[in-house]
């Protein structure tokens, strides 16, 4: 059980500007160095995308090849965290909720005049990032709020399926801010490694 990536984002309820990163931490060190940088610029690129589409007080589990990517948006705050498929879904929202409310504690409303992405570390995401590998503590700390229970959880089967209409990753990736030449080109390179692999 493996978490890569930790982010706390600004959406904008009616969804007209991409979400703003407040805090963000991950841990890259399980791939290849050379493919680090590019993994990171993914993380955010996806994140973006899935907070976006999250809506205002919705959890959801988004597949994204080996990868879920757990969603929870309270009211223009939102948590993501980027999980392996076998880490447990209710954990993986226990630890959401748990990092909204720290942030909530630490900056308190001050997130909603952000504009800009923050590249300041925040020391808790980092060691929540750490501490939380085990799923299990995630449950121990908050055993669960019940409001998880009375909100829908909505898993996708692929991260398509939260694009609208007619959308394609491939073109967002295409236009994306966050990723650079050589992201782009390492996504379409894995592309067609995988479309190879499925072949056989």
């Amino acid at each position: 059980m493996k978490i890569t990536a930790l982010l706390v984002l600004k959406c904008n309820p009616d969804g007209s500007s991409d979400p703003v990163i407040l805090a963000n931490a991950t841990d890259v060190s399980h791939f290849g160095y050379f493919q680090r940088s590019s993994v990171k610029e993914f993380i955010v690129f996806v994140g973006r995308t899935v907070a976006k589409r999250t809506p205002p007080s919705q959890r959801q589990s988004v597949q994204h090849e080996e990868y879920k990517v757990h969603s929870y948006n309270r009211n223009g705050l939102c948590a993501l965290g980027f999980m392996d498929d076998h880490y447990p879904v209710r954990s993986a929202f226990s630890l959401l909720n748990q990092v909204l409310d720290e942030y909530q504690k630490n900056f308190g409303d001050s997130w909603r005049t952000v504009q800009a992405d923050s590249s300041q570390p925040w020391p808790y995401l980092d060691e929540a990032l750490t501490r939380f590998q085990d799923p299990a503590q995630a449950d121990k700390l908050l055993k669960i709020q019940r409001e998880l229970d009375e909100t829908k959880i909505i898993l996708h089967k692929t991260i398509d399926s939260v694009l609208e209409r007619g959308e394609k990753l491939d073109s967002l990736v295409e236009k994306s801010s966050d990723l650079s030449a050589a992201s782009q080109m390492f996504y379409k390179q894995a592309k067609k490694t995988n479309q190879c692999c499925t072949i056989l």
